[in-house]
């Protein structure tokens, strides 16, 4: 038996090939509508986080209150699947779309991160399962927790919304400091280069 291995690059574009959506899970369209700051985020800067037990897709139990030293959180509404349309006018919801390309750009700019000394968690309120067969398709190197339950999102009172029939985590990212917010980047916009972001404010915040 002989086995092969490809490039991640390599098998997007293969299963690109083979899959039935109608778009491109992996970018982010050009026509999508901009997220607009309606202040849902403003009580965040010096909070500390809440002490919850959340799931991880390494099949163990996480208490982000409980970490030190610096920790990026990114809260997302929903990864997409690659044989699954998105839920109908997905498109026509600000700041709903680009899930997956934001977690992308993590992953390939994870190395960086850790360097500035940082962890790094996703956050969404999809069950693990579901986030499971994103990180492994995506082949992230950091985990995604599940806030299936809304403990973590109440409490904090992150922003949500409804589509679909399903509740949602209003796309934003959190820097933390020893289980207390630094920096809230809400809204992200565009979703792939908020890695970016987090990397220039972790590098200048470090000087």
């Amino acid at each position: 038996m002989y086995y092969y291995q490809i490039s991640f690059q390599t098998w997007m574009k293969v299963e690109r090939l083979l899959m039935p959506r109608s778009d491109n899970l992996y970018e982010v369209p050009d026509n999508i509508l901009v997220p607009v700051d309606d202040g849902a985020c403003d009580h965040l800067p010096g909070a500390r986080l809440p002490s919850v037990a959340l799931q991880s897709t390494s099949s163990r139990v996480l208490d982000l209150a409980g970490l030190t030293g610096r920790v990026v959180i990114y809260c997302y509404p929903r990864t997409g699947q690659p044989n699954v349309d998105p839920p109908p006018g997905w498109n026509e919801i600000p700041g709903a779309r680009g899930c997956t390309p934001q977690s992308c750009a993590f992953r390939d700019h994870y190395q960086e991160l850790q360097k500035l000394g940082a962890q790094i968690f996703g956050l969404s309120a999809q069950d693990t399962d579901y986030q499971r067969e994103a990180a492994a398709r995506l082949h992230l190197p950091f985990e995604l927790l599940s806030d299936s339950s809304f403990q973590f999102t109440d409490r904090l009172r992150l922003p949500t919304f409804e589509a679909a029939g399903m509740r949602l985590i209003k796309r934003l990212t959190l820097i933390t400091r020893d289980a207390q917010i630094e920096q809230v980047f809400y809204p992200v916009f565009p979703p792939d280069k908020n890695a970016e972001e987090v990397i220039a404010w972790l590098a200048k915040s470090s000087r």
